[in-house]
């Protein structure tokens, strides 16, 4: 069943993270669906422009319908990644979007209000929830790249700001975080001074909530990248991500949404690659697929029990009233 983000949010904040996960294909909708039902969660399905060019977008949103039917049990909302204004505009128009993020967070603070703000127009006329971005992360994503000197976190006294001028439903904040497989070098936490700060300033402003979402929070397992290296890939193994244990820490001072993306393309990558060195005489695509589905739904189901968000769905389903 798709729900608005709105409606998970409410549920979630301050308690659990939701987990926000980026599909591509119909084996990654598979395993993710039923790792969600497996572990009793909800779950956010992300698209982002690349996902939505891979094939053709009309495709993956088929896909999304199909799996809808096939586990009705299933509460999730659908949400553009890292969308453009033209994107966001597409999206909203589409009528299948829970939310949309705007990301103009490579512009100047007033640009950056200005594009959220044309898209939350467009959005909130349509019932649809706004998620924008303050502050940079390094790493890169899709087409966007930002080295390590370029980032900034997140200043909670703009943050504030940024909400009322801008209307956005849901701040992505830059709190210590990267996109990608090539992270942090040593040991890295999450900057949870910066996040409860954007939390009390907010409440400091007499405004509601506002739902803190984190980007580039996968947590590079060391054990995949030595899999895969042993596999054949060449991935160093010094990076490291965000750790696991700080997921619900941080979702009890309102990270709501935690987007990841890096950690489900390693286990794409070690199931193949481990595939095919075992059995260099396949050429059958099928059966390394089923064995992603089923590693892919573990994942899930691990990840979502981190983040707190695992046998929460009667508690969804009852905010609901289904």
């Amino acid at each position: 069943m798709i729900v608005t983000t709105a409606q998970l949010y409410k549920v979630a904040y301050g308690k659990f993270a939701v987990g926000a996960y980026n599909i591509n294909n119909a084996e990654q909708t598979m395993g993710l669906f039923r790792g969600c039902i497996e572990s009793q969660a909800p779950f956010i399905i992300q698209i982002s422009k690349g996902a939505r060019k891979y094939t053709d977008k009309r495709m993956l949103e088929a896909i999304i319908r199909t799996a809808e039917v096939i586990f009705p049990e299933a509460i999730f909302a659908v949400h553009l990644d890292h969308g453009d204004e033209e994107t966001c505009y597409d999206c909203i128009g589409s009528g299948f979007y829970s939310s949309v993020m705007i990301d103009a967070s490579h512009d100047p603070f007033e640009k950056n209000v200005e594009i959220t703000r044309r898209v939350v127009d467009r959005a909130h006329a349509k019932g649809i929830s706004v998620e924008a971005e303050l502050g940079m992360l390094g790493g890169v994503e899709e087409d966007i790249a930002v080295d390590e000197g370029n980032a900034c976190l997140t200043d909670p006294v703009e943050a504030v700001e940024f909400i009322k001028q801008s209307g956005c439903d849901a701040l992505a904040a830059a709190i210590g975080t990267s996109h990608g497989a090539y992270k942090f070098k040593g040991q890295q936490s999450l900057h949870f001074d910066v996040i409860e700060g954007i939390r009390d300033k907010i409440a400091a402003a007499g405004l509601p909530p506002v739902p803190i979402v984190m980007h580039g929070s996968s947590s590079v397992p060391k054990e995949e990248v030595a899999r895969i290296n042993a596999a054949g890939g060449t991935l160093d193994p010094s990076a490291c991500g965000v750790n696991e244990e700080e997921y619900l820490p941080a979702a009890r001072l309102g990270v709501t949404k935690v987007n990841i993306d890096t950690d489900g393309r390693l286990v794409w990558t070690r199931v193949h690659r481990e595939f095919f060195r075992d059995k260099p005489g396949e050429f059958d695509f099928r059966p390394p697929g089923k064995i992603f589905q089923d590693e892919y739904a573990n994942f899930i189901a691990r990840k979502n029990k981190k983040l707190g968000s695992a046998g929460t769905l009667p508690e969804i389903r009852k905010s609901l009233g289904i």
